[in-house]
């Protein structure tokens, strides 16, 4: 009988969030009014009850297609050789959200995270102006799939001399 290699792959809870919160971009995939599939990548951040979420205008096309089909399929991966792949797909809706209290928690989050600094009020103008013309959108998941490829290694032997 053969190994489950899928469920020796999947990552936990724990890591799942560990890996979330390192500095990923995010690969975020909608559906076009014509049933092809729009995939952007993007920054994103976390909203006050630990939600992913990224920031994007208003008028994007990601959003044009959340309002007609809400389903959405976002991705963060890293690695280079096999056995460093890793990765989460969150498969859910996006709910769009205008509210200013949301978009600065998020714009707030983003900035620490890709930017390396801790948020102060001094960084507010700069903050907002980011926020200019923007909705935040919310991933809502209805499921999660998990792979991290170092939990049982290289499929290329090693050579020995």
């Amino acid at each position: 009988m053969g190994v489950n290699q899928r469920a020796q792959i999947k990552m936990s809870d724990a890591e799942v969030d560990e890996f979330l919160h390192g500095r990923h971009t995010m690969s975020v995939a909608t559906m076009n009014h014509d049933g092809s599939i729009h995939v952007v990548a993007m920054w994103y951040g976390f909203l006050p009850d630990g939600s992913v979420g990224y920031e994007t205008k208003a008028k994007s096309q990601k959003v044009q297609n959340l309002k007609r089909d809400p389903r959405m399929t976002c991705m963060v991966e890293d690695g280079v050789k096999y056995e460093e792949l890793r990765g989460v797909e969150l498969a859910g809706k996006g709910e769009i959200i205008d509210d200013y209290d949301t978009l600065f928690a998020l714009a707030v989050s983003v900035t620490e995270r890709y930017y390396g600094v801790t948020y102060s009020d001094d960084m507010k103008p700069m903050v907002e102006a980011m926020m200019n013309k923007r909705v935040v959108v919310k991933m809502v998941p209805d499921r999660t799939v998990t792979w991290d490829h170092a939990k049982i290694g290289s499929p290329v032997p090693s050579s020995s001399s």
